[in-house]
């Protein structure tokens, strides 16, 4: 196969990312994801029932520390990443050989929604201290916020490498939390305490969160489905109120107020 041949398939298969952001890699296959299956649920069976962010600072993982979302608040501001001279937060990034080109890709695809959105950019690392280190390891964790040297950001090939769950970690290594530990919580959904078992519940536990004066967003990329950390299938640890019908845990990719929300707190 001669060059140009080469260079036009590398290009159409950039395009067919880049205009289909539902269809991910699975098994090294272009797929799109089942539309019933929430964000939680499949980090959740690719982290083998552990919590999605198993390492962070405020960690929903084994570390035995709870996690929330919206904003940390983080003391002089050390746990976020530092703008430039140009107003740009430039975030260092390495990314395991083990990824496939389809892997990188989306990836990549997922990312450019930071670049085109906000003041976000994640850039190839060179000699930078602090950066985040993108791997192939047992299940989709991110840390919270900036740690400072290398940070891991694991998508583990057989479950992770999706669009929304690229997104969602992302925002970890931004300093987001999950949306349904906010502070005000209590007005927009049912936590069904019943439902879970109790070394669970503190995936849960409300928090004194940095809400940015912005909206509860049932439709954010980091909200937990409806039957997250279940004591079995089909029972719902969430329910939004007043109505109970509103759609969450969704996986597609960052919504506005979650776009929002990196501008204010990043200053963009």
């Amino acid at each position: 196969m001669d060059t140009r041949a080469s260079l036009s398939i590398l290009l159409l298969l950039f395009g067919v990312s880049q205009a289909s952001p539902l269809m991910e890699r699975f098994e090294g296959v272009f797929v799109s994801e089942p539309e019933l299956l929430d964000i939680t649920t499949r980090i959740l069976e690719s982290n083998n029932g552990q919590a999605p962010c198993r390492f962070c600072k405020a960690s929903s993982g084994r570390s035995g520390v709870s996690q929330n979302q919206n904003a940390l608040y983080c003391f002089n501001n050390n746990c976020f990443w530092k703008k430039n001279s140009n107003n740009i937060v430039e975030i260092p990034y390495i990314v395991s050989s083990e990824f496939s080109f389809n892997d990188k890709l989306v990836i990549s695809n997922a990312m450019s929604t930071f670049h085109s959105k906000t003041c976000i950019r994640f850039v190839a690392r060179s000699t930078q201290a602090d950066y985040i280190s993108i791997e192939n390891k047992d299940g989709c964790f991110s840390s919270l916020g900036r740690t400072g040297g290398k940070q891991v950001v694991s998508f583990n090939r057989q479950g992770c490498v999706y669009h929304g769950i690229v997104q969602h970690e992302l925002n970890h290594a931004l300093g987001f939390y999950h949306e349904q530990t906010r502070s005000d919580r209590d007005k927009y959904v049912k936590i069904n305490w019943e439902n879970m078992s109790p070394d669970m519940a503190y995936n849960f536990q409300k928090q004194n969160t940095n809400n940015q004066n912005t909206p509860y967003d049932y439709g954010s990329i980091m909200h937990y489905g409806r039957t997250a950390f279940s004591i079995q299938p089909g029972l719902e640890t969430i329910t939004p109120i007043p109505d109970s019908t509103v759609a969450i845990g969704q996986r597609q990719g960052m919504s506005d107020t979650d776009i929002l929300r990196i501008n204010k707190l990043y200053g963009c």
